[in-house]
C-alpha cells in the first residue's frame, strides 16, 4: 500500500530484506532504492563570512523562483542538484557563518532530497514520535516520565504485571518490549475492548502476545465482591453449532416442502407453454436454487465463526479472571485519562505485598488527593508524588546551548510500595502494645504524678 510521511509518498515492496538502519531514495513513481554513499568533495578554501549580523532576511536573496524549481523537478533532476543550484543562486549564502551555511544546506536536503532511512522501532522512538505529533493520543506522557515510570515500576523479565492506561498501547509496548516476552501482562480496559495501535508499531513475534491478558474495567468490582458470572463453558464450540443446523436443516426441510406444495398448485392451474419456455424457467429456478443453498452456507459459516470467537474470548476472560484472583501480581502501572483514585484503589487488591505501583497523570490535584487517600486507607509505604524536569541539550562543536524550545511539563507520577493492610487490630491492642513498649522511667513518672 501507499505510504505517506513528511509529504512524500511511496511504496515498502523494495525495503524487505534489507537490514535496519539502511537508506534509501524515494524513485519516480514511488519506489525505494537503497542510497549509494558518495564521498562529499569538501573544497579546502571555503568562502564564509565572520557573522551574520549584515544578513538582512527580506525573501530576494534567492534568485530563484518557485516555479524555476518546480520546473527543475518536473525534468527529473536530483535533489542533490537543486540543492547546489539554490547555493549558486543565493547571493547571501557567502556572507552566512560555516554554521550557518551548514544549517542552511542540511534544510534544503530536507526539504529537496528525497531520502529516507528505516530504523527498528523501540520505545524512544515511538514515545517521541508521539509526544512530537499527538500528544493528546498518549495523555501528554512525555518520554523521560515513562522512563520514570518503568525504573519506578521494578518492570523486569519474568514479573506478572498490571496495567492500565488509555495511552494508545504506548505504554503496554514499553512494558512488554522490557520484559522480553517472559511473565505475563494483564491489561485492563474500559469500553468494548482494548487499544493497542501504538503496540502494533513495535513489531512484537507473535510470542509476545500469547502471555498478554486483557479484562475489563466494568467488571472489577464484580471480581472483588465474587459476583463475577463464570458460566458453565461448553466442552467443544461446535456441539451447539451442530444443534443449530440440525434445525436449521428441519427449517430448510419445511420451507421447501411448502415451496413444492405451492409450485404443485401453481402448475395444476397453469396454461399449457412450450418447451423452450418450460426449460428457460427451469434453469432459472435451478440458479435461484443454487444462489440461496451458497447465501445459506456463508450465513452458516459466519454465524459459526462468531459464536467461535465468542467461545475463544469468554474462555480468555475466565483465564484472566483465575489469574486476578490469585491477587499475587508483581506490579501495577497506571496511565489513564481517568480520575487515579478510583481506579488504584481497586486495582491494588490484586498486587501481592512488598511490590511497586506507579501512578501518572497529566495533572497534579488528582494525584494529591489520591495521595491523601493512600495515606488514611494505608498499606502503602514510600509514598512519593513526583515530577520530572527535563532539558534538551544542543551538543555540537563550538555551539552547544540549550535548545530554544522546551516542553513545558511531561506530567506528575505517583510511586510507593504495597505492604499486608492490617485490619483486624483494634485501637485498645494498640495503645496497649505502645504501653508496654513504652521506656520503664517515663512509666515511673507518670505513677509517681498520679500518687
Amino acid at each position: 500500500r501507499k505510504i505517506i510521511f513528511e509529504k512524500q509518498w511511496f511504496y515498502l515492496d523494495n525495503a524487505i530484506g534489507h537490514i535496519y538502519g539502511t537508506t534509501f531514495e524515494v524513485t519516480s513513481g514511488g519506489n525505494l532504492q537503497p542510497k549509494q554513499e558518495v564521498e562529499e568533495t569538501t573544497t579546502e578554501t571555503k568562502e564564509a563570512g565572520t557573522d551574520n549580523r549584515n544578513i538582512v532576511d527580506d525573501g530576494k536573496s534567492q534568485k530563484l523562483t518557485h516555479d524555476d524549481i518546480k520546473a527543475l523537478k518536473d525534468k527529473g533532476i536530483k535533489g542533490q542538484e537543486i540543492v547546489q543550484q539554490l547555493i549558486e543562486n543565493s547571493t547571501t549564502f557567502r556572507d552566512k557563518t560555516e554554521f550557518a551555511q551548514d544549517k542552511y544546506i542540511k534544510k534544503k536536503k530536507k526539504k529537496y532530497e528525497a531520502v529516507i532511512t528505516i530504523v527498528k522501532p523501540s520505545t524512544r522512538i515511538l514515545s517521541t514520535m508521539y509526544y512530537a505529533r499527538e500528544p493528546g493520543k498518549i495523555n501528554h506522557l512525555r518520554y523521560d516520565t515513562l522512563a520514570q515510570m518503568l525504573t519506578l515500576g521494578n518492570i523486569r523479565a519474568g514479573n506478572k504485571m498490571i496495567v492500565m492506561e488509555t495511552c494508545a498501547g504506548l505504554v503496554l509496548g514499553a512494558v512488554m518490549e522490557r520484559m522480553g516476552g517472559y511473565g505475563s501482562i494483564i491489561q485492563m480496559y474500559p469500553g468494548g475492548e482494548p487499544v493497542r495501535a501504538a503496540t502494533s508499531c513495535f513489531g512484537f513475534p507473535k510470542v509476545f502476545f500469547d502471555n498478554l491478558h486483557e479484562f475489563p474495567l466494568s467488571k472489577v468490582d464484580s471480581l472483588l465482591s465474587g459476583t463475577f458470572s463464570t458460566e458453565t463453558l461448553p466442552s467443544e464450540p461446535e456441539d451447539n453449532m451442530l444443534v443449530e443446523e440440525e434445525s436449521n436443516g428441519i427449517t430448510d426441510g419445511k420451507q421447501t416442502s411448502l415451496q413444492e406444495k405451492e409450485e404443485e398448485s401453481t402448475t395444476e392451474t397453469a396454461v399449457e407453454v412450450k418447451q423452450t419456455e418450460e426449460q428457460e424457467t427451469m434453469d432459472i429456478n435451478t440458479e435461484d436454487v443454487e444462489f440461496k443453498e451458497n447465501k445459506e452456507k456463508e450465513n452458516k459459516e459466519n454465524v459459526r465463526e462468531k459464536q467461535r470467537k465468542q467461545w475463544e474470548r469468554r474462555k480468555k476472560l475466565i483465564e484472566t479472571a483465575t489469574l486476578l484472583r490469585e491477587k499475587n501480581a508483581d506490579g501495577l502501572i497506571v496511565a489513564s485519562k481517568f480520575h487515579p483514585t478510583p481506579l488504584l484503589l481497586s486495582l491494588l487488591e490484586f498486587v501481592a505485598p512488598s511490590r511497586p505501583f506507579v501512578v501518572y497523570c497529566q495533572y497534579k490535584e488528582p494525584l494529591l488527593e489520591c495521595y491523601a487517600k493512600l495515606r488514611e486507607r494505608g498499606g502503602v509505604i514510600n509514598l512519593k508524588l513526583s515530577e520530572t524536569w527535563l532539558r534538551n541539550y544542543q551538543v555540537l562543536p563550538d555551539r552547544s546551548h540549550p535548545k530554544l524550545t522546551m516542553s513545558g511539563g511531561g506530567g506528575y507520577l505517583l510511586s510507593g510500595i504495597t505492604v499486608i493492610l492490617d485490619k483486624g487490630r483494634s485501637d485498645s491492642s494498640n495503645l496497649e502494645a505502645l504501653k508496654v513498649e513504652e521506656p520503664s522511667s517515663k512509666r515511673c513518672k507518670v505513677q509517681d504524678l498520679h500518687c
